[in-house]
């Protein structure tokens, strides 16, 4: 029956309302005449024509004021407004009529009681309706039924956000203030949180919302690792914005992310820091496909240079970059200029950086697959480190004002190629700073050393993400694996703030927070997918975690920093290092060896530089590392016609 009501066109339900309308009007004025002369038989001669009438005064005023454009299911408090204006008026109508015909004894009490009467049974019919169908809906679509974490503002609104649609049904609020504990709020019982594993059983709660959007990163931090062992699925208002513009609503929740069970609470940018190398300026972003590239893309947009050039050697990764940011561009008057093309064609570069004069440079571009680096080392270092001195050599030959180099914790004591390569790239860098000063004009380089970024190609997080929705196992390489982890934005903010503080040769180290076991990482993202660990204590569990060793190359412990010689900057999350370096010209000498050993594909000749140059490059296993390299240099020496 319902399912035939809702299906009928918009003006049939209008009808039947009115009619509904017209009914209870009349019944109310009998009502009323009847708690007048305290009688279930009231006189009602006197005012029949006036109860007839009623309906005819307040339909008309009901329609003018839009009572009937509201759907009853989707209906706001708004609705009591619209009806007492309208008794209102009709009463007073009403009234007029009968001083106007001179009714004999009319009773103006008859009136009053009516006036009250008619708006509790019209605007009561319509929230015992709008209860109906929405309680209906809900039982015959079977929503979801979830809690809502926090009963102020935000999670009152979202529980009646919810009420309006059908893929939720909010069965509770909890919340930590004792002062709102077992009271009502929205129909819903405020319950505190440590009841919260006996009521997830007892009320059947298949989701948690967290609805706290003022909470610092902390707190949010705080309360979803309080939440995260009950293995019950979590998800999140994103912010107080949502609450503003009026938008909050179940598509505006999303999955809890890893990043907020961090707890790192953001540091407001120095906007004078952002703008300095950005701001009206020429940029170039080297790898520009990538994940720390284009998110650098994007932060550099927003602050309004005069160009922004994106090189890549993807042409898909060109390609997507491109297509994404070129609306925000047009929008704000920005050059966007896509060149496919690699860092290792010098004066190819040299000639792009004149051409659309380039200032400053973001060099982005680097392979970061520790494995299939270790793998590929000839090539992971000829595009890490030597590709790194020919696109900073043409930054200096072609005058730009600053170079900034993104690198790793992997350089730091690096046991894998990878690593290796990015530290050399950073001694490079140092010792072009120091040429540069000897220069006129000249080209102030540094480099920012970071960690893990959460969500970038290749990282933990996507593939432990992948293996959840696969019904795993996760795979995971050491139970002792310990990294550091930072958000894209947070990461792209702080680089380009980091540039901007540099004079020359500066290697930045940004704060990262607190290591995060690798392991601790994979159960958090099993319960806040709503599943059981499987383990020797849960058997029963949905998702097991594997242990199956070390990769190549691979550490259990990054590190930020090579020694101990650090100083603060006027940043609080950006750190100076002090770093040994090397000579222009003895460093160029290895270069040009190392160079001519990977065209050579001279494996042994290789790795005898890179060991005498990075001279912390220590392999995590000499013996495996030998038969990888050995291994190589043997195909090297069976295919000399097709290598050399």
């Amino acid at each position: 029956m319902l399912r035939g009501f809702l299906r009928l066109p918009r003006r049939y339900k209008q009808a039947v309302v009115v009619a509904v309308d017209s009914l209870l009007l009349c019944f109310a004025f009998w009502s009323a005449v009847a708690l007048r002369f305290d009688s279930a038989t009231p006189p009602l001669d006197a005012y029949l024509w006036i109860a007839l009438a009623a309906p005819f005064a307040a339909v008309p005023l009901f329609i003018k004021l839009g009572l009937y454009r509201a759907v009853i299911r989707f209906m706001e408090d708004r609705v009591i407004y619209v009806v007492f204006v309208g008794v209102s008026l009709s009463v007073l109508a009403l009234a007029a009529l009968a001083a106007f015909f001179h009714v004999e004894g009319f009773s103006r009490g008859v009136l009053i009681i009516y006036w009250l009467l008619a708006i509790l049974y019209v605007g009561a019919s319509r929230f015992l309706a709008r209860s109906y169908f929405t309680g209906a809906e809900r039982r015959h679509d079977g929503g979801r039924r979830v809690a809502i974490y926090g009963a102020g503002r935000a999670g009152t609104q979202l529980a009646y956000a919810l009420r309006a649609g059908r893929e939720y049904e909010p069965v509770c609020f909890l919340d930590d203030k004792h002062e709102l504990q077992n009271t009502e709020l929205a129909g819903l019982r405020v319950y505190s949180p440590t009841n919260l594993a006996h009521l997830i059983d007892a009320k059947d709660i298949l989701e948690i919302l967290v609805a706290i959007p003022s909470a610092t990163r902390a707190r949010r931090a705080e309360i979803l690792a309080r939440l995260e062992p009950l293995a019950c699925k979590l998800k999140i208002v994103p912010g107080m914005v949502d609450l503003v513009n009026g938008s909050l609503n179940a598509d505006a929740l999303r999955t809890v992310g890893i990043e907020d069970l961090l707890g790192r609470d953001a540091v407001a940018p120095n906007s004078a820091l952002l703008g300095a190398c950005v701001a009206g300026k020429s940029v170039l972003v080297t790898g520009a496909g990538g994940s720390i590239g284009s998110e650098l893309c994007r932060q550099i947009l927003l602050l309004r240079p005069r160009r922004l050039v994106l090189l890549d050697r993807s042409e898909f990764a060109l390609y997507s970059v491109e297509h994404e940011l070129a609306p925000m561009a047009a929008r704000q008057g920005i050059e966007l200029v896509a060149v496919l093309g690699s860092v290792s064609h010098q004066r190819r570069n040299e000639h792009m950086m004149r051409v659309y004069e380039v200032q400053t440079v973001y060099h982005a571009a680097a392979y970061k697959h520790v494995p299939l680096v270790e793998h590929n080392p000839l090539e992971g270092l000829r595009n890490n480190a030597i590709g790194t001195r020919l696109i900073a050599e043409a930054a200096l030959s072609a005058n730009v004002e600053t170079f900034v180099l993104i690198s790793t914790d992997k350089a730091v004591r690096p046991t894998n190629v990878m690593g290796a390569s990015k530290r050399l790239a950073e001694l490079i860098l140092q010792a072009l700073a120091t040429k540069s000063r000897q220069s006129e004009p000249k080209t102030r380089f540094c480099m920012v050393r970071f960690g893990n970024v959460l969500g970038s190609s290749g990282s933990v997080v996507p593939l432990f993400r992948r293996q959840i929705e696969a019904g795993g196992p996760i795979t995971l390489t050491h139970p002792e694996m310990t990294r550091y982890f930072m958000s894209i934005p947070e990461a792209a903010q702080l680089v380009i703030q980091a540039g901007a503080m540099a004079k020359g040769g500066e290697v930045f180290v940004l704060d990262m927070g607190k290591p995060v076991r690798i392991i601790d990482l994979a159960r958090r993202m099993i319960h806040l997918s709503g599943l059981q660990v499987r383990d020797e204590s849960h058997p029963e569990g949905d998702i097991a975690i594997e242990i199956v060793g070390l990769r190549p190359g691979e550490k259990l412990f990054e590190e930020l920093l090579i020694g101990e010689n650090v100083e603060g900057t006027g940043h609080p999350l950006i750190m100076r290092a002090f770093e040994h370096e090397l000579p222009w010209v003895e460093l160029m000498q290895r270069l040009q060896a190392l160079d001519v050993a990977c065209h050579a594909f001279d494996y042994a000749s290789a790795l005898a530089l890179l060991r005498a140059t990075v001279r912390e490059y220590l392999p995590s296993s000499d013996d495996e590392e030998g038969l990888l390299w050995r291994r190589l240099n043997a195909v090297a020496a069976e295919r000399p016609a097709a290598l050399h």
